[in-house]
């Protein structure tokens, strides 16, 4: 064989390889992508911020989110964001910007030398690490594993000349520094330095680099960590000390009281009184400034000036007032960077500053002259609950409404077919007058709605998203555009106790024209604790009877009542403490008799039962039944409880099988699914599922998992419940799945009665191996509940996969029999497919993913999503494809074209038909 045949055998070798490496890709076509759906990103609520010196349109932000990034200061928009670990691994202790110029930081020392942005994160162990300020990407990274993991939850960290303190204080004894070289984690010095300091007190001192501050009863008492003698500062202060003091980061000041006390090496303590919502410290022009920030809440105003610490003199560069709108929070002054207005400006030779500015709602504002130049609504990276609502009607389909519910019942007379008929007229005169006058530019304006496109549209897919986070903002937002129509603030309002976050209720809908549309937000007030409610439109966001309701009693419980009064508005029944019923509005109190309710007490597992009557014009409670799950296992817990969507519709009451007989769904509206979690003697620790009828107490079906911890996630539906969790014994995520039926026979179709049930259910079961973890989970709903349903899987990984009930399936069999296949059922396999496809949200991938949910559109072939974590995504998907909806690429011409000539071609042989007919006759 010569070189020439060796070298075409091995290229024809490597051609072979590369076909055989080739595979199927599936994808979305270019015209898809952004189309339904869409995200956006945030990094959460500031901890800290400062202006990065290497690029005057740059601004570090570390957040409490664990989040590390880089946005513009001209547009706000994020440069580059890295998410550090979950949990207090990655919890930013310290953020070190280097400065340099005239620029005004909070974070960050002037005289670095270096342009790396420099974290400290977690606690056992530190790490330490190093980033490119231009793109981000960590350059370096060291840790310190603590000896004592008590001491180093208490630990303080500061950065001075690039070198990095570690300041570790024992309560009642003494300050312990260790001095490291930042890049690199050498220590200059071989010993840690132990400053005597025995009036330290847990919870009474604060760091403030280089001082480290106390206050002990009258006195506040300081050390300088970096001088040689530690000598101890003390003053008497004004007013007597309880609270600990609030430090800034990077400044040595010390607020207590509303007094500000700040140290510096020649002027040991300087006090200042003033009514003022931060205080800063800072360079410029070689002047030490006090930066001071009040807010006008009458006339929305900000109003920042300065003042020279030597001389308390007015600092007249920094003086402006600007807007501030009444959504935003208690602002907080962040970092302020001043320069030269350039030449081309108006403002030539000018000092302009921007102020950096985070609220207390989460929001984050940079503020030049006096506007605000661009505000980011971090609050929405925390997000509590959701819901999509129905928008209004058009103009024109309100005055088909109004005609048809227009029955002159004032006027006394019947609604008859002639006055029908005359009314019909009427509005088709006012419909072709609207239409001239807006041709003619002389009609109506439109409403509010129309202007902002909130309308209701043909197919139902067009509604308004209502969002509240955890600090108390409501948000309305376009789930087709993602813009925010509308923003509240409720400073007032928190999370209820035992983590339990704020419920979000719809009242009424907007399908009562012309009656608006009506929703709730349920919480705990911040200070009294007490349960407080808020009122409002969720289409315009505007308080409806004043907004904001203050109760005089704790929540317990809360549920909507089923019935309606005459304005189909669905009364709110809420238990307080005392295990007494209220009703809101009073007038819906009799819509509550015989009403069933249940409470959970998480830590002893035990679930009370509850029934309210409505008696002699007074509401009364009733306790019927007690479940204890904990079992003689004082360690359990209840770790989820998962309830049936109360607008979900059951299409099919049974399933057909191969012989052609039925088995009959357990659809039983009461069951309510509960699991619990503690520790065993034998097998480390135990998780039990409960299906309980919550109506008459009793538990339907109970199994056991050992060696199972959390997380759990948990799907609840018609008849069957999905859960998944974590596998201690091998090590991997795994997903169960039940399904309930009566049987061959049912006991009743027609109404379902908890306190007459049928016999215990036959329980389905099956599980299933996933390949990654989970960190939700959620049904898809439909309108009529005739879609399939498909199961919607958040990885941690931040992708969302849409699964196939038929894969999750328990009655799947093992092998494939004749009438498995008849039925369609997928033979068993324990892992479950993953392939790329079935993630709908491609590689717009949503960080720190938390929760999913979904509504049903105005077709039944679609299912709404929303899913929140560090980042929102919104989409739509269609488990049945969409077989009530003409395709993007249909025809319309090409059928235009054959419904014509089919019609043409009928008439004509009508024609021809009719002649022939003739023909025969006269024969």
């Amino acid at each position: 064989m010569n070189f020439s045949d060796t070298r075409s055998n091995e290229i024809w070798t490597q051609c072979l390889y590369l076909l055989l490496s080739l595979h199927v890709v599936f994808g979305l076509y270019e015209d898809q992508i952004g189309k339904f759906d869409w995200r956006q990103h945030y990094i959460g609520k500031l901890k800290y911020g400062a202006f990065d010196s290497s690029s005057t349109e740059r601004i570090v932000i570390a957040t409490e989110s664990n989040v590390l990034a880089a946005i513009s200061a001209k547009t706000g928009e994020i440069i580059w964001r890295q998410v550090l670990e979950k949990g207090s691994r990655g919890d930013i202790k310290l953020l070190h910007v280097p400065t340099q110029g005239n620029g005004i930081q909070s974070t960050g020392n002037r005289y670095s030398k270096a342009f790396d942005i420099i974290t400290v994160s977690g606690v056992s162990p530190a790490l330490i690490r190093g980033w490119n300020s231009n793109t981000g990407a960590l350059e370096w990274e060291w840790s310190i594993l603590p000896i004592s993991i008590e001491k180093a939850e208490a630990a303080h960290w500061f950065i001075h000349d690039l070198n990095l303190y570690h300041v570790i204080p024992v309560w009642g004894s003494h300050v312990e520094v260790t001095e490291y070289i930042a890049t690199s984690g050498q220590q200059p010095k071989q010993t840690t330095s132990r400053i005597s300091a025995a009036w330290i007190t847990d919870g009474k001192c604060v760091l403030t680099p280089p001082f480290f501050a106390c206050t002990l009863k009258d006195q506040l008492m300081a050390i300088n960590l970096l001088s040689d003698n530690a000598k101890i500062i003390a003053k008497t202060l004004k007013s007597v000390a309880v609270d600990a003091p609030t430090a800034l980061c990077g400044i040595s000041s010390i607020i207590q009281d509303d007094q500000l006390y700040w140290l510096t090496s020649d002027r040991h303590m300087q006090l200042e009184p003033e009514d003022t919502l931060l205080f800063e410290n800072s360079i410029l022009d070689d002047e030490q400034l006090l930066i001071r920030a009040s807010v006008n809440r009458a006339h929305s105003t900000l109003k920042v000036s300065a003042t020279t610490v030597t001389d308390d003199s007015y600092y007249e560069a920094i003086n402006f007032v600007s807007d501030y709108p009444e959504t935003l929070g208690t602002p907080k002054l962040v970092a302020i960077r001043c320069r030269q207005a350039s030449e081309n400006s108006k403002n030539r030779g000018q000092l302009v500053c921007r102020v950096l500015v985070s609220s207390a709602d989460g929001a984050l504002s940079l503020i030049q002259g006096t506007k605000i130049k661009w505000t980011r609504e971090e609050a929405l990276a925390s997000v509590e609950t959701a819901d999509f609502l129905d928008l209004t009607l058009s103009d024109a389909e309100g005055a088909i409404e109004e005609e048809l519910n227009n029955k002159n019942e004032d006027e006394g007379l019947e609604w008859d077919v002639f006055g029908a008929f005359q009314r019909r007229i009427a509005s088709q005169i006012g419909h072709v007058k609207n239409m001239v006058l807006h041709v003619l530019g002389l009609g109506p304006a439109p409403s509010k709605a129309q202007k902002a496109g909130l309308v209701r549209d043909d197919f139902g897919l067009h509604k308004m998203l209502i969002v509240v986070t955890t600090s108390g903002k409501i948000f309305g937002i376009d789930n087709v555009s993602g813009k925010h129509h509308w923003v509240r603030y409720l400073p007032e309002i928190t999370n209820f106790a035992n983590d339990q976050s704020m419920k979000l209720l719809v009242q009424r809908t907007s399908r009562f024209y012309p009656l608006a549309a009506q929703s709730v937000v349920l919480g705990r007030h911040k200070q009294t604790k007490h349960g407080i409610i808020y009122q409002f439109n969720p289409i315009t966001g505007q308080p409806v009877n004043g907004g904001m309701v203050h109760l005089p009693y704790k929540i317990h419980q809360i549920s909507l009542l089923h019935q309606t009064g005459p304005d189909f508005l669905k009364g709110l029944l809420i238990l307080d403490e005392k295990k007494e019923a209220h009703v809101l509005p009073e007038s819906s109190a009799k819509y509550a008799h015989n009403f069933y309710m249940f409470s959970a007490e998480r830590d002893s597992a035990t679930i009370h039962g509850y029934l309210v009557e409505f008696k002699n014009e007074k509401l009364s409670t009733t306790p019927i039944w007690t479940v204890n799950l904990g079992g003689f296992s004082n360690g359990q817990k209840i770790v989820a409880i998962e309830c049936k969507n109360p607008i979900e519709h059951v299409h099919s009451q049974g399933r057909v099988l191969a012989d052609r007989s039925v088995l009959y769904k357990y659809n039983n509206p009461n069951l309510v699914a509960i699991a619990t979690h503690g520790p065993d003697n034998i097998h480390k620790y135990i998780m039990n599922i409960h299906l309980l009828d919550v109506v008459s107490g009793s538990i339907v079906f109970s199994m056991s998992h050992k060696r199972i911890r959390p997380p759990l996630h948990m799907v609840h539906s018609e008849n069957w419940l999905v859960y998944s969790y974590y596998n201690d014994k091998v090590r991997r995520t795994e997903i169960s799945s039940l399904e309930l039926y009566e049987g061959k026979t049912q006991t009743n179709s027609t109404v379902w009665s908890s306190l007459d049930a049928p016999p215990l259910p036959l329980v389905e079961r099956q599980t299933y191996i996933l390949p990654v973890a989970v960190a939700s989970m959620k049904e898809t709903i439909t309108e009529k509940g005739i879609t399939s349903k498909h199961i919607l899987i958040g990885l941690s990984t931040g992708a969302i996969a849409e699964m196939s009930w038929a894969l999750l399936d328990p009655r799947r069999p093992l092998t494939s029999p004749e009438k498995a296949r008849e039925e369609g059922i997928i033979p068993y396999m324990p892992e479950l497919p993953m392939p790329h496809e079935i993630i709908i949200n491609y590689n717009q991938s949503i960080s720190n993913l938390k929760g999913i949910y979904t509504a049903p559109s105005g077709l039944e072939s679609s299912c709404l999503v929303f899913a929140h974590g560090l980042d929102i995504f919104v989409t739509r998907v269609a488990p049945s494809k969409t077989f009530d909806l003409l395709k993007e690429d249909f025809d319309y011409f090409l059928i235009t074209v054959v419904l014509v000539i089919l019609t043409s071609t009928s008439y004509i042989v009508k024609l021809f038909a009719s002649k022939k007919a003739i023909k025969q006759a006269w024969k």
